[in-house]
């Protein structure tokens, strides 16, 4: 394996992290508001406060060392991606601040506000469609060159089939991915009622999420033949993640083996991203920019990918001792450690 593809699979992984836990964040939030404008926040509002407080400051972590990583590893993207990301990015990251300064102010108020929560919860799904923006990007016919510099059809990009094809999708990966976990979550804390309301979410949202990712496919074929062609080379992968994906809703339908539903959820996102990701290689920009031509010098490389790996050491085994001492801790989960407070 050369560095190229060492980096930028060290940053893959990052970036499937920020997906998986994201999500759950986000997820939790929107449901969360969902809830309040449901008069459902009995059912729902206690358990998912009960996630969402020990980890929603810690989520974005994967996201800085993704953007760290990227432009480190490849300086190019600043060149390509810099000027054309300026509007998504900065909508991205006033929501980003929107969404941080709403949750500390609903949850350590004095009193809770419900334009807070639902200032969060939309926030929630508005930053993963803002940044999907970036994906549609990557596959060209966006982006022409003016005079030496990358100017993005604006136009163009917002009329593309292919790019509200995957907002949606996002949109509707966030809340399944979300609602399966949470229904796990409700139901370790013997909550039966939450779990049963999140298992009906997981269930209703499963089906947009299977459409929106045929559609992809669907569009893709018409957009970047060649990226479609790489596709249908790994189709056993994606093929794999579907089966999953089947597995993870029988289990949801039968109501058993939660737990299990969410380590099948979680393989079959692995699958999926990283299939789409080696189906992506070489280019990081159809057709402008590859991992090979935009890559650093090999010693500043090495010394990256020694720092990532060391921090990917360090940032495990923190979220490790952060679930167990909260989030997998049988008095917490259940709501005992408050009633003792």
């Amino acid at each position: 394996m050369n560095l190229e593809v060492l980096g930028i699979s060290v940053l893959w992984i990052f970036l499937f992290g920020y997906v998986i836990v994201a999500s759950i964040d986000f997820g939790a939030g929107f449901f969360n508001a969902y809830s309040l404008l449901t008069d459902r926040s009995h059912i729902l509002t206690e358990i998912i406060k009960r996630y969402l407080s020990p980890v929603w400051e810690v989520t974005n972590v994967f996201l800085v060392f993704f953007f760290v990583g990227i432009v480190g590893f490849f300086p190019q993207t600043a060149f390509y991606y810099g000027t054309i990301l300026l509007v998504p990015v900065s909508i991205s990251l006033l929501l980003l601040a929107i969404r941080g300064s709403y949750y500390a102010f609903e949850s350590y108020g004095s009193a809770g506000h419900k334009g807070y929560a639902f200032a969060y919860g939309l926030a929630g799904l508005l930053i993963p469609a803002s940044l999907s923006v970036v994906f549609t990007i990557s596959e060209g016919g966006f982006v022409e060159m003016v005079n030496g510099q990358p100017v993005l059809d604006y136009w163009a990009l917002y009329t593309s089939p292919l790019s509200w094809s995957i907002v949606l999708l996002s949109i509707s990966a966030v809340l399944y991915i979300s609602a399966v976990f949470l229904t796990w979550y409700a139901w370790k804390a013997k909550d039966l009622e939450a779990s049963n309301l999140m298992r009906k979410y997981a269930l209703i949202w499963s089906v947009p999420l299977i459409i929106t990712a045929f559609g992809i496919i669907v569009e893709l074929r018409g957009h970047n033949v060649e990226h479609y062609e790489n596709i249908v080379a790994i189709w056993p992968l994606f093929a794999l993640s579907g089966l999953l994906f089947l597995v993870t809703v029988w289990f949801i339908w039968k109501k058993r083996s939660y737990g299990t539903a969410v380590i099948l959820l979680i393989l079959q996102f692995a699958f999926a991203f990283f299939a789409y990701g080696g189906s992506h290689y070489p280019y990081l920009l159809y057709p402008y920019l590859t991992i090979h031509a935009g890559f650093t010098n090999k010693e500043m490389a090495i010394a990256l990918v020694i720092a990532f790996i060391l921090g990917l050491c360090l940032l495990l085994p923190s979220l490790y001792l952060l679930f167990r001492l909260f989030l997998f801790n049988k008095d917490y989960v259940t709501g005992k450690s408050n009633d003792h407070a």
